[in-house]
């Protein structure tokens, strides 16, 4: 996940004021473009430059790009071709298809005028490429689309950063804060992702705090994980108290250090799944974090490598697995900072859209109180902040609320506003004190 502090020095959205007498527009594929198509293993890539290794007649690349009024629309591609005399390339807006030949050979950052497409309303444009026909091996690098016409007088919004087009092309990340009472041991929540929005390479964050966080994934097709990850504090490291039996735990880096657990688990969309985690000080100066997921009673795909774990605990409805306690040294506190997300981890799906409904969230102090809550505040990374993406939107159904991302839709949800949702006044039947602890 990316840093929730945002600095002031934002991007300026390619659409400002100071733009909209451009007359053309180049719209890097490095950023903004993607492999939607294919047969078996493309050898086609997307790299910060634009597209390469394009041999394929099977593969499909589409860029998006949102245009902010109806009109024409002018299409050109930006590149070179290579390894090939002559090619023939598909452009296509909906239903509406072009061919343009590329030629000369060898001739870098040429332009190949396409046509002109008709866009019938603002938002959110698809344009896809595909291979025709060649005479060598490679249909060509393209690095750009080059538009222009009168869809493009009102500006267009696109990712034009190139030190970011990595995280443009995972898609903006949405978040919920939440206020819980001080003292706050325990915090409770409910998840439901929708049938159909599971798309690999998506993070599903329940249960986050200052130095934490614990939710579902879906790392590949047939992998997916429950992972709780606790980060180092400034000096010195998080260490593993005990962990369940089926628990895998190891370090992690790159976005900062800490200690890392997860639990192989086929869950499933449509599914609710609960999760509890408890910020516990350790009369030491030290905070001991402990999470633990809760599956319905007929769902048996987690732990024991997805085949079940009868180390689970069984309670009302629900079957409840530890994963692990971590010691945060240093520092005595109970819960900061909680708060829920939807991400997109992997930079080739962040074309696919998905969703996921945040419900029944419950603050425990260290009383044992049980305060529901019930308000949120929404907002969005600094590819949304930064006008880098528009996909993204938050709000409250009845009693849930809800995180969607990525899909390339319109129009999004305005960050930086508090949802409310309908309370449901009775807090889950969970024994908290007697959850497992293996």
């Amino acid at each position: 996940m990316r840093n929730l502090v945002y600095g002031a020095s934002a991007l300026l959205l390619v659409s400002c004021a100071s733009a909209l007498h451009a007359t053309t527009w180049n719209v890097p594929l490095g950023g903004n473009a993607y492999i939607t198509q294919s047969k078996n293993k493309p050898d086609e890539s997307i790299d910060n430059t634009g597209l390469h290794n394009w041999d394929s007649a099977n593969t499909t690349i589409s860029t998006y790009v949102d245009v902010l009024q109806p009109g024409d629309l002018r299409v050109s591609l930006v590149g070179g071709l290579f390894g090939s005399i002559q090619s023939t390339v598909k452009v296509s807006i909906g239903g509406q298809s072009q061919t343009v030949a590329l030629a000369p050979a060898g001739v870098a950052n040429s332009v190949f005028p396409v046509g002109t497409f008709t866009i019938d309303q603002p938002g959110y444009v698809k344009i896809d490429l595909q291979g025709v026909s060649n005479d060598g091996g490679y249909f060509g690098d393209i690095s750009a689309l080059q538009l222009d016409g009168s869809a493009t007088t009102g500006g267009l919004l696109f990712a034009n950063d190139p030190d970011n087009f990595y995280w443009s092309r995972r898609g903006p990340s949405v978040h919920l804060g939440f206020d819980v009472p001080a003292a706050t041991e325990y915090f409770y929540s409910e998840v439901t992702v929708p049938a159909g929005q599971d798309p690999v390479g998506t993070y599903y964050m329940a249960n986050g705090f200052n130095v934490g966080y614990f939710g579902m994934q879906v790392n590949a097709p047939n992998k997916r994980w429950i992972l709780f990850s606790v980060w180092d504090p400034t000096n010195g490291s998080t260490m593993l108290v005990s962990k369940g039996n089926q628990t895998v735990v190891n370090n992690f880096g790159g976005e900062g250090t800490g200690g890392q657990s997860h639990l192989i688990c086929n869950w499933r969309a449509g599914n609710t799944y609960r999760f509890v985690t408890r910020a516990q000080p350790d009369a030491q100066g030290n905070t001991l974090y402990s999470a633990w997921f809760g599956t319905p009673q007929s769902d048996d795909g987690c732990g024991d490598n997805g085949q079940g774990s009868d180390q689970a605990q069984a309670s009302a409805g629900v079957k409840w697995h530890f994963l692990a306690t971590w010691k945060y040294p240093g520092t005595a506190m109970y819960h900061k900072g909680v708060y829920s997300f939807l991400e997109s981890f992997n930079p080739d799906t962040g074309y696919i859209g998905r969703r996921a409904n945040f419900g029944n969230e419950w603050a425990v102090s260290s009383s044992g109180v049980w305060t529901e809550v019930t308000s949120a505040w929404y907002d969005v990374d600094p590819t949304g902040l930064n006008h880098q993406r528009a996909d993204f939107a938050g709000g409250a159904d009845d009693n849930q609320f809800y995180l969607r991302n990525d899909g390339f839709f319109t129009p999004s949800v305005a960050s930086g506003q508090r949802f409310l949702r309908t309370p449901n006044g009775t807090h889950p039947d969970v024994d908290l004190s007697n959850l497992p602890t293996q």
